[in-house]
């Protein structure tokens, strides 16, 4: 708890700084904050917390079923227990407008860096199946303009994604884009771009910020940082490896354990009890006076 030194307008003004960075800056998504210490300790950049991995760690499906006080109050839970600069996926904002502002200084004040809203009407789907339905432009500018109108920390990022690739096409997807960053949006997050061709065209029409997404098993192809440095993208984030890897060993874990009726054989595969305390800083926190 005591490894926390750093505030949230220092986490935001570092997010920010980074960004004028002309490096690549990694997001690895965090579905605890346990997670959001790992990422920490390995070196990472910064913290993605994402809809779909907070939906799936409720039970539900991402087709917006969470409600704005699950996802601030979990955004605020893994924000607070690292040093890094953590952003947070708000969907399509849980209403109009005025909840999107609403959404927005929530999120500010529980100490989160940025979020990033979406252009999906409701029920809204995954980015990267098919079949979602988009709001007018004029909707999602209203919805950015009031995210920035509503934020009291400058630094605060605001992040416009766009599901046009899917719905509409490249092209129409970077004339969203464009106008999202002239309605105000700091960092543009093109969802489900096919490959290298299409993330160079959406870089070379877009000038503020972009964020890649690196999903698995989705439409976008896996790209390198290395790749995407040098197709001049500002931000990765890989929102759902974690869950993912967490999962699977989890599932063959207990399979195993049904069928053996022991764990005796995982112990290698296991983090340890100290190595568990030590992430935690738990010799650090009890000694704390």
């Amino acid at each position: 708890m005591f490894k926390v030194t750093t505030s949230a307008f220092q986490k935001r003004l570092q997010l920010r700084n980074d960004l004028q960075s002309g490096r690549l800056l990694s997001y690895p998504g965090a579905m605890a904050p346990l997670v959001a210490m790992l990422i920490e300790a390995q070196g990472f950049d910064g913290i993605y917390l994402s809809g779909a991995v907070l939906a799936a760690e409720l039970g539900l499906p991402d087709i917006g079923l969470t409600t704005m006080t699950e996802v601030t109050q979990r955004g605020y839970q893994i924000a607070r227990t690292t040093n890094l600069p953590a952003i947070i996926d708000i969907d399509t904002g849980f209403g109009v407008s005025i909840n999107v502002a609403r959404t927005v200084r929530e999120l500010e004040q529980l100490g989160l860096a940025g979020c990033h809203l979406e252009d999906q009407q409701l029920p809204k789907r995954c980015g990267h199946l098919d079949q979602q339905t988009l709001v007018p432009f004029a909707e999602m500018e209203r919805r950015i303009q009031a995210a920035v109108k509503a934020r009291l920390d400058p630094n605060f990022l605001i992040i416009a994604r766009t599901d046009a690739r899917s719905v509409e096409g490249l092209a129409k997807a970077i004339e969203r884009a464009k106008g999202y960053a002239a309605a105000g949006a700091d960092m543009i997050f093109p969802e489900a771009l096919r490959d290298e061709r299409e993330f160079a065209a959406m870089r070379n029409a877009v000038e503020v910020p972009l964020l890649a997404n690196m999903t698995e098993f989705g439409k976008s192809k896996l790209l390198s940082r290395q790749q995407l440095n040098e197709l001049g993208y500002n931000m990765v984030i890989y929102p759902v490896t974690g869950l993912r890897l967490a999962m699977k060993a989890i599932e063959d874990g207990f399979a195993h354990l049904r069928a053996e009726g022991s764990q005796q054989a995982l112990l290698e595969a296991m983090q340890t009890r100290s190595r568990l305390y030590e992430l935690l800083g738990y010799e650090e926190d009890y000694d704390f006076q």
